[in-house]
């Protein structure tokens, strides 16, 4: 089982978050929030399918240029993601049982920013602890 999602602009990065958390707690809780709320969005708009074995999960991050680093595009971005789908009931959880690994992958794209995700079971992971 697959499922594909494309979330449209760019996430926050994980620097914009730390400074946002330094300037005010409260600065940093609603960039999460507004981030995952529209994820979650566009969760409910493109998945129907829920996964309960081990999924692997492919992150392509399509950027508007090479300014942000790629640690920094891509680490606050999959834990908003994650947590997305979490509480959309995609994936029962982001733990070591559910969550096989993931890859990311960087490109650009001047006109189109976006982040593609695709969602696979993981056929020879075992969700056991």
């Amino acid at each position: 089982m697959q499922a594909k999602l494309t979330i449209t602009g760019r996430l926050p990065g994980l620097n914009e978050y730390i400074n946002a958390c330094r300037n005010d707690p409260h600065s940093g809780a609603s960039m999460k929030r507004v981030a995952q709320e529209r994820v979650m969005w566009a969760v409910k708009q493109q998945i129907r399918v829920k996964f309960r074995r081990p999924v692997w999960i492919t992150y392509v991050w399509y950027e508007q240029d090479r300014r942000r680093d790629k640690s920094n595009i891509s680490a606050f971005g999959v834990k908003v993601i994650e947590d997305a789908l979490v509480r959309c009931g995609v994936i029962h959880d982001d733990g070591w049982k559910y969550i096989a690994g993931f890859e990311n992958r960087f490109a650009v794209d001047r006109a189109r920013p976006r982040v593609v995700v695709t969602i696979r079971e993981d056929e020879d992971a075992e969700n056991d602890d």
